[in-house]
This record gives C-alpha cells, sequence and structure tokens, in this order.
C-alpha cells in the first residue's frame, strides 16, 4: 500500500538506515519520537490523524509526548510492547512488515532505528529524564546553493539543542520542495535539479523545527550586461527585481505600448475601461509628467473607493441571512466609506479589530456578530492582517510553523471579553441590531483544550500591552498587530496590493507568510513593507509607488530569455477580470447598463453591497458563494461556463442588439467603416486596430449579404469574446 505522508509528498515506502545508538538509556523525546517521526507513523493518513488509525492513535507530528508515550506503553494493556521478548513487539514486528500492515514496511529488520527501538525497549521503556536537552532548532547545509541543468546537492541536518550539544540528524529529517517541478528533493535529502530554471525552497523538517535551502537554477546561456545597465534603477522596485533578474539570468521583455499601459493603469486603479476620449486625450497630450496626472487623477475618483472596497468586502462580509441584511449593508458601508476618505490602512484595521457599538451603527462591529467564537476570530485576524494561518495550531502544533496550541489560544483570548447585547443569531432571518461591546469579566473563557489551564492573552510573538480588566484586550491587540515593530503587518497588506497590480504575490498564496513559504524576493517585500510605513500605511501612496515603476509597464510577450519565468516579474503577467469589472465592462461597451435586486437603476457591479443579488454572469465568473464565510479568495482561473456564457448568453445578446445600445448609436452616426471600426477597437481593447487587424475587418462591411448593422453587432461580439478583451494585458 503506497502511504502518502500529508504534509510532504514523498513516498515512504523505503528502507530507513541510521547509525546504530550506543548502549545507554535512550531518551524517549530526542530519540524515539523521531524515528516515529521520520517514518511517517505519526502523520496525517496514519496514526496522527484525528482518530488515529485501527484504534492506534499518536499525535499529529509527535506535538503530545506525553499521549504518544502512554498510546505505545500503556493503551490496549500494552499490548503493543513485548518486554520479554522486544523483537516480537508489535511496534517492531509491523513496521518491519513482519505482520501486515497498512502502511507497509517502514523499517528493516537490524538497521539503526530498528536496533534503537528494541533497545529502548529492553531498557524498560524509559520516559525523557526530566533535566533531558531539549531540541532548540535545526540548520541545515548548504542553505543556498546554485546548481546547472539536472545538478545535484547533498543536504545535511544538524539538530542543536539547549545543551549546547549537536547531532547530525540528517537521516531522521523529512523533506520537501515547494518547487518539485524546478528542483526535487529525495527523501534522503538529494537535490535534483531538473530541465527548467527557476527557483525552488527545499525544507528539511525534524520533530517540530524546520530549516531552508534556498535553491537557484538560472537560465541557461549568457545575458548581454547592457541588458541590465541600461535597466534604471532609480526606483526601488526596479532595482530589485532587475538584481533578482541579474541572479538568475533572466531577460526582461519589451515595455508595452502607450495604449496598454493607459488601459492597464485604468483597470488596476478603478476598475473600468477608459473610453475612448479619454484614451485620444491621454495620447495627444505631450507634457512629460501625463501619467503622473493621471495616476493622480485615477486615485481621486469615486470609481476606486467602490473597486478597492469591492476586494475587501470579499475577505470581510458575511452571509447576510447570517447575520442580517441590515447588518452586511452597514458594513459594506463601513468598508466603502473607509477608502472614501483613504484611512490609513493602520486605523483601518484598529478600528475594526477594537470596534464597539451597535451593528446598525457602526459597521465594523459586524464581524464580532458574524463570527462569535474566540477561535474563530483568532484565524481570521490572524490570517487578514497578519498573513499569519493559524488553523492547523487550533488542534496540535503547525507542521510547518513555530506556533501550537499554547500560542492559538493566547491569542484567542483576546476575543474573551466580547459583550454583546440583543437578540443574536437567528438565521436564516437574523434581522435585529446587536451591541458589541468591552466586558470587565470573561464572557467565554478562553481555556488549554488538553490541559484545561485557563489563557491569559498574549500576542504571537513580540511584547504587548498587559492585561487590566478596565482596558478592553481587542485594543491592546489591535495596538500591537499594526505596531511599526510588526514585522507582518506591513508585508501582509504591500503583498496582496502587489497581488492584485502585477498578477502574482510576492509570497503565494497572498496571507501565507512564514518561514517555509519564502517570498520570491525578499528584499523587495522588505523595501515594500519599509516604503508603506514611512508613508502612513496610505494605500493611494502604495498603489503610486508600484505602478509608476518601470516593471508595472512591461510588455505580456515572453521572449527566449523569459518565457518559463511566473514569478520574477520579468515580463507583465495577464490576469482574468474580475466578475465585476468585466460585466460593467461589457456593459460600458454595449452602453447598456445592468439592472440588479436592491440597487438603484444605472447602478454598476461593484456597487453592489451583497453577493444575494442574483446574477448569473457574476456567479459564472467567480463571484463567491454569498453563503461562503469570508475571508473569500477568488481565483482568475477560466472554465468552459464562462467561455459559452459569453458565446450564448441572451442578455448578452440583448445588450449589443440593443436599440439604445452603442452599436444603434455606431449606425446612427453614419461614420465611414475605418472610423467606425476604430471606435470599436478603443472601445472595447483602449487601442487602434493594427493595420492586418483594420485590412480583415473592413472587408466584412463591403460583403452584400450583412447589412453595415450586422457586422458591427458581429465584430462587437467577437470582441468581447477575445482574451484581450476578457483578460488586463
Amino acid at each position: 500500500m503506497r502511504w502518502t505522508c500529508l504534509f510532504a509528498s514523498l513516498c515512504l515506502a523505503t528502507t530507513l538506515h541510521a547509525e546504530p545508538i550506543p548502549d545507554r538509556p535512550i531518551d524517549f523525546v530526542n530519540e524515539i519520537q523521531p524515528i516515529l517521526t521520520r517514518g511517517g507513523c505519526n502523520s496525517g493518513p496514519c496514526h496522527g490523524k484525528a482518530r488515529g488509525q485501527n484504534g492506534f492513535q499518536l499525535s499529529l507530528l509527535a506535538f503530545d509526548h506525553e499521549a504518544d508515550y502512554a498510546a505505545l506503553t500503556a493503551e490496549a494493556r500494552g499490548r503493543r510492547i513485548f518486554p520479554a521478548a522486544p523483537e516480537q513487539s508489535l511496534l517492531i514486528r509491523k513496521a518491519t512488515a513482519e505482520m501486515p500492515h497498512g502502511g507497509g514496511r517502514k523499517l528493516t529488520p537490524g538497521d539503526g532505528m530498528t536496533e534503537t527501538l528494541v533497545q529502548w525497549i529492553r531498557q524498560g521503556m524509559p520516559k525523557s529524564a526530566p533535566n533531558a536537552p531539549k531540541l532548540s532548532r535545526i540548520q541545515v547545509e548548504p542553505t543556498s546553493v546554485k546548481l546547472g541543468y539536472r545538478g545535484q546537492q547533498s543536504l545535511k541536518v544538524t539538530a542543536l539543542y539547549s545543551d549546547g550539544s549537536t547531532r547530525d540528524v540528517t537521516k531522521l529529517a523529512n523533506f520537501s520542495s515547494n518547487e518539485s517541478t524546478i528542483a526535487a528533493v529525495t527523501e534522503h535529502g538529494q537535490i535534483n535539479a531538473g530541465p527548467l530554471p527557476g527557483e525552488a525552497a527545499i525544507m528539511a523538517r525534524f520533530m517540530d523545527q524546520f530549516a531552508l535551502c534556498q535553491v537557484v537554477i538560472p537560465y541557461p546561456g549568457t545575458v548581454d550586461p547592457k541588458v541590465y545597465d541600461q535597466w534604471p534603477k532609480t526606483h526601488f522596485i526596479d532595482k530589485l527585481v532587475a538584481d533578482k533578474w541579474q541572479q538568475l539570468n533572466l531577460t526582461p521583455s519589451a515595455l508595452a505600448e502607450e495604449p496598454i499601459i493607459v488601459q492597464r493603469l485604468y483597470l488596476d486603479l478603478i476598475g473600468r475601461l477608459p473610453t475612448p476620449d479619454e484614451v485620444r486625450t491621454y495620447l495627444a497630450d505631450a507634457t512629460p509628467n501625463k501619467r503622473e496626472r493621471l495616476i493622480d487623477d485615477l486615485l481621486s475618483r469615486p470609481e476606486y473607493a467602490d473597486f478597492w472596497a469591492n476586494k475587501w468586502a470579499d475577505l470581510l462580509r458575511p452571509n447576510p441571512y447570517h447575520v442580517g441584511l441590515k447588518t452586511v449593508f452597514n458594513f459594506d458601508g463601513w468598508i466603502r466609506q473607509a477608502f472614501r476618505e483613504n484611512r490609513p490602512y493602520d486605523q483601518f484595521v484598529r478600528d475594526l479589530v477594537a470596534s464597539t457599538g451597535t451593528t446598525w451603527r457602526n459597521g465594523a462591529t459586524v464581524i464580532y456578530r458574524d463570527r462569535r467564537d474566540p477561535a474563530e476570530l483568532t484565524t481570521i485576524i490572524s490570517q487578514l492582517f497578519l498573513g499569519i494561518r493559524l488553523d492547523c495550531a487550533k488542534c496540535h502544533h503547525h507542521p510547518f510553523e513555530v506556533y501550537g496550541q499554547e500560542e492559538f489560544y493566547s491569542f484567542a483570548a483576546y476575543f474573551e471579553r466580547i459583550g454583546r447585547k440583543g437578540v443574536g443569531i437567528s438565521a436564516p432571518i437574523s434581522g435585529s441590531e446587536e451591541m458589541v461591546f468591552h466586558s470587565s469579566r470573561p464572557i467565554n473563557p478562553v481555556s488549554h483544550p488538553l490541559t484545561g489551564k485557563r489563557m491569559t492573552a498574549k500576542p504571537l510573538f513580540g511584547e504587548a500591552a498587559p492585561d487590566s480588566p478596565d482596558v478592553d484586550p481587542r485594543q491592546t491587540l489591535a495596538n500591537w498587530i499594526t505596531s511599526p515593530k510588526n514585522p507582518y503587518f506591513a508585508k501582509v497588506m504591500v503583498n496582496r496590493v502587489w497581488a492584485d497590480l502585477m498578477g502574482r504575490g510576492i509570497v503565494e498564496p497572498v496571507d501565507d507568510l512564514r518561514a517555509t513559504n519564502p517570498p520570491t524576493n525578499g528584499p523587495l517585500l522588505d523595501a515594500l513593507a519599509d516604503d508603506f510605513r514611512a508613508n502612513g500605511y496610505d494605500i493611494k501612496k502604495l498603489l503610486k509607488t508600484i505602478v509608476q515603476s518601470r516593471v508595472y509597464q512591461l510588455s505580456t510577450a515572453p521572449n527566449a530569455g523569459n518565457a518559463g519565468d511566473l514569478r520574477n516579474y520579468s515580463r507583465y503577467y495577464r490576469q482574468r477580470l474580475r466578475a465585476e469589472v468585466l460585466l460593467d465592462a461589457i456593459c460600458d461597451v454595449t452602453g447598456v447598463p445592468e439592472s440588479f435586486d436592491a440597487m438603484p437603476p444605472g447602478s454598476r457591479s461593484m456597487q453592489l453591497w451583497t453577493h444575494r443579488s442574483s446574477s448569473l454572469f457574476l456567479d459564472s465568473f467567480g463571484r463567491p458563494d454569498p453563503n461562503q464565510d469570508p475571508p473569500c479568495e477568488r481565483t482568475g482561473d477560466t472554465s468552459v461556463v464562462q467561455a459559452l456564457h459569453l458565446m450564448n448568453a441572451p442578455n448578452l445578446h440583448a445588450k449589443v442588439t440593443s436599440e439604445r445600445g452603442t452599436v444603434a448609436k455606431l449606425v446612427a452616426e453614419k461614420k465611414s467603416d475605418a472610423d467606425t471600426l476604430r471606435e470599436l477597437f478603443l472601445l472595447t481593447f483602449s487601442r487602434l486596430p493594427t493595420p492586418a487587424e483594420e485590412s480583415a475587418c473592413l472587408k466584412l462591411f463591403a460583403d452584400p449579404s450583412r447589412t453595415r448593422r450586422q457586422v458591427i453587432e458581429d465584430l462587437l461580439w467577437a470582441m468581447i469574446n477575445a482574451p484581450e478583451f476578457q483578460f488586463k494585458n
């Protein structure tokens, strides 16, 4: 039976070897647990799952040593251990496949690991001594390596203990790669470079500690030094990105044409296409600072607030049938108002985390109407504003982080004194108002699930103000989260914004910042975060900083020196437009607005305050399910449903053929065929047609079997279905 570890896609069904242990007392924690972890015995698919396997349960990845010791030596009346004949113990015979074992062979009779287990049983299964050294950390050597095509490198893992001792644990460590197609790693720690250039992070794990080795595989060949010397480096983004290109031997694409940059700015900053007149005006402007003036103008428009609030609504806005329709309406209004005011991001977060008042007057309090359990609040607050996913630590030690249940429930204790007054949740109606306030006593006391110990509010790292009955602990938490000393706060926000603008986060997923998920360009992420802090957490300034870089202006067209690059921004990465942006764009180019329930006539989809407003189009293009709990991250994946909808939807056909739409107006204006064609291209693609496109399209107008109106309708329909319209170029 193939046995796959939940946390590393490595087959562990091979023979494991280790050096024999000297004849001395064997430490359960430091020597037995690593063997069980290396063999995968306590991983998710086997005995580490929630209810164990076949009556035998171990803690996931050995996070609970006491429970594991009891499971091995005392449970089932100790039948897993046979002290009189250690080699005949179930623990040994099943692991060596001398008896049927669903997990297959994990150990080989006579090897170092098996002998260590046998000797431990022979010694009477000693527990760890109270003064036994504790595992402090591990280190991997080398920490970084540059490999050529099909190159190889062996890793060494060393464990460092609290008493200063060290131990080579390479044969007991688990290894995994975050990009196995670029650089794979064997179970013995040998890195094998693949045929593709790029980067990979190799993770070595021993017990609850981990270390990384960064692997760089440059593009083959050479790049003319002039490529990097001539690249402007006055903007810190351009310099740091170019430094990475030089390290990887990447050649950047050419700059995009100016009309494409204009369309990109409109779509990225306000979520709508420029009109033909706006494109013409910009292209006719000969002043040197016209791009900066356009950026400032776009950031001052009302569409900016609706567009960026729509993104944050995915992360915060709950199901209206769970918390109440009016409640969600108020929450949506609070989010939009924050962006209209350009409220500093740190103030936005403090207002939300420490919010008090009624759900009908202070929309920020809705987060505490929706999430009522401290554990639920812990996961959403840490993920959104710190980029730290604590879900795993709720039940066991996080497999890829330093956080365990102690840290999780200490963090959750910040939410135990939230008072609520009102009817509460009565889904699916939940229409009542509710008051959220700070209580001087715990309303939802937080205890450790294993020990039952009452937890004291404590941040995940660093220091925060001490708890006091007179001070709302959420205010203390908000101050700690937004502190300039907190490295995660600014990083997760700039990473989120960078991903929106550039097509991929410096860290992916954008809200999963951890040592085992390293950034593709760490110096760039740090520099963006520093700039964001220095500018008072001003989101508009952050946007302006990024879109003014030369990297942002690159073409989407790859070249021979960057065709395989998907992580280092040597070209601009295309993105499918958000559902709301695409629908609004269709309404703009057809000249026929959409009609939505619970919205005034003429409203744009970007202004919708709830996903409960029915729209087959928005649902087809990835709008979150209204019953899905936030945060909701959208994907830019395409689907057959989307293609069929654009080609066949009666609603879209009605917009294209409408008597009050764009086509009817173009026919009535009686422009020349060439002028009509140019207007269509400016309207949909924000550019003029190429000579080849113009020649091919003008032939359609000369076809006597079709009317002029039919030709214009067909052209507009084809343009809406073109990838250039559906994707940000």
